[in-house]
């Protein structure tokens, strides 16, 4: 027999009573484990049967960039500057890191815009397609760890204590870019401009991230280069997993509590957004 679910809409806020709608929150996340994992089978199935490259798809990206400016480095037509690694293995390190920032990013849109006849029609608990396409994410990078290991050994990079502390540093850059999808997600479910907005956006944040270049130390763009929340936490995951020095412990740890409150505040706001993003896409 089938248990029914009652849902009761009233007037008044649920911001007014924060203490059950944290409470709330935390019992939907925990029911949402078991959809959230059949989700995350269903698209890394999806996503591999319907490629004919397959996971292929997660080196190409790093390599080809790492060819590009390498060759236009040696060729004199940009100058990059030192780079603590051998410049290919430093775009490719670097352009894994990205991606899996850029995944974080748009997964939340995708997630919800891909679900939204389902959620127009089930009643189930929102946060399962979050967690999903988190685990997603942790899935491609694992892939991805197949290429940065083969990068260390090729290039002889030294493994140093440090390395074992990456992982933390990641996770912190993986919740920097939920939390502003997160954010996004109900409005893109309503306007598809979102999705390409997110593309053109990633496009220039890519050009003010230290992926292809050391980080500046001087002028303007240096200034918004630091600026940039991504740039400590990219720039701390790649160097703890190598040289074991990390250059902005302050910029780090401001950029991780940014991400940190900001999920969490991300998270409140889709819950009260929801139910009328649901109402619109049913009516």
């Amino acid at each position: 027999m089938l248990k029914k679910t009652r849902v009761v809409y009233r007037p008044e806020s649920r911001i007014r009573h924060p203490l059950q709608l944290f409470r709330e929150m935390g019992r939907d996340l925990l029911a949402s484990r078991e959809l959230a994992w059949r989700l995350l089978v269903r698209d890394i199935s999806a996503q591999y049967r319907q490629s004919l490259l397959g996971i292929f798809w997660a080196f190409i990206p790093p390599v080809i960039t790492a060819a590009g400016f390498t060759l236009a480095k040696s060729s004199g037509i940009v100058n990059i500057g030192n780079t603590e690694l051998p410049y290919a293995a430093y775009v490719m390190f670097s352009m894994s890191l990205w991606q899996t920032f850029v995944e974080a990013l748009n997964g939340p849109v995708q997630a919800v815009t891909a679900a939204k006849a389902m959620l127009a029609r089930i009643n189930f608990p929102r946060e399962a397609l979050i967690v999903a396409k988190l685990g997603e994410v942790f899935f491609n990078f694992g892939i991805k760890l197949i290429l940065i290991l083969g990068l260390f050994i090729w290039y002889k990079i030294p493994v140093t204590w440090s390395i074992i502390l990456a992982p933390v540093a990641l996770i912190h850059l993986i919740l920097l870019g939920t939390f502003i999808g997160l954010l996004l997600a109900p409005m893109g479910a309503l306007y598809q401009d979102f999705s390409k907005g997110l593309t053109l956006i990633s496009g220039f944040w890519l050009f003010i991230t230290p992926v292809v270049y050391p980080v500046p130390s001087n002028g303007v763009f240096g200034s918004i280069v630091k600026l940039n929340p991504v740039t400590p936490l990219l720039v701390t995951t790649r160097e703890l997993a190598t040289t074991g020095v990390i250059s902005d412990p302050q910029g780090f740890w401001i950029a991780s509590l940014i991400a940190i409150l900001g999920l969490l505040l991300a998270w409140v706001i889709y819950r009260l957004a929801m139910p009328f993003v649901i109402e619109r896409i049913s009516s």
